[in-house]
């Protein structure tokens, strides 16, 4: 790894946070508690800023099992908003990372975080590995397929305390896939630096190939719980943030 590293690009599951908690927590919150949020809070900007995402996934996916427009919205609310939820299901069901379904998600995830429900799970070793690269003037940001919303409500309330104030930024889905060059590539622009002075760490391969296809560094995390990884030898591998070496 070169030693010209300035900024430190992280990926959130199975990088800086167990995958368990996403899947096993997170998901699950959101999933039980879709519907009774959109009871409560129908009619307020950001719900139906969400709504109109989901019109747009519609036209993105065209699957008639779960386009909003056979609950006919205008007849029936009632009916309309129980449509909403079986939508949103069905994204979930389907691993679609639709921006609607993000976007509701993160609404959810925000009363389970500040009520105290929820507290984000981050690795022991995360905290103190950033802090350290801080305190050497790197740029520590995030990328993940989450909102940025969520990413912001799940370090400001984790078991390591309020994280924010460590990145420099925060991407998700709208700056692009995350297996796609062009994503990395826009990211560096918006780091303001070379692609090759950026370290990209995550526990997915293709996204690794994505960022180096994009001229960054890159480094394999390996954490308990993180699937199998094919061709994980064409890349550095840790099982901690301490064992990052930026020379």
């Amino acid at each position: 790894m070169s030693d010209s590293i300035r900024g430190i690009l992280l990926d959130i599951e199975g990088t800086t946070s167990s995958i368990s908690f996403v899947y096993d927590v997170m998901f699950p919150f959101a999933r039980e508690h879709f519907a009774d949020y959109l009871e409560k809070h129908w009619d307020t900007e950001p719900v139906q800023d969400a709504v109109a995402m989901l019109r747009q996934d519609d036209r993105n996916w065209n699957d008639p099992d779960f386009m909003l427009a056979q609950f006919g919205e205008g007849a029936n609310p009632e009916l309309f908003r129980a449509g909403v939820v079986k939508c949103l299901l069905r994204l979930m069901d389907d691993d679609i990372k639709a921006t609607g379904l993000k976007k509701m998600q993160g609404l959810v995830w925000q009363e389970g975080f500040t009520s105290g429900e929820m507290v984000a799970h981050v690795y022991d070793d995360v905290r103190p590995a950033i802090e350290a690269w801080k305190a050497t003037e790197k740029d520590v940001r995030i990328y993940s397929s989450g909102s940025v919303h969520a990413q912001r409500l799940f370090f400001e309330h984790s078991v390591a305390g309020n994280m924010l104030p460590l990145f420099g930024g925060h991407y998700d889905t709208t700056t692009g896939p995350k297996k796609e060059a062009d994503s990395y590539r826009r990211i560096a622009e918006a780091f303001g630096l070379p692609a090759g002075e950026i370290l990209f760490v995550s526990d997915i391969v293709d996204e690794l190939d994505a960022a180096t296809e994009a001229g960054m560094q890159a480094v394999l995390s390996i954490r308990p719980g993180n699937k199998p990884v094919a061709n994980a030898d064409r890349y550095q591998a840790v099982n901690s943030f301490a064992d990052i070496k930026l020379g």
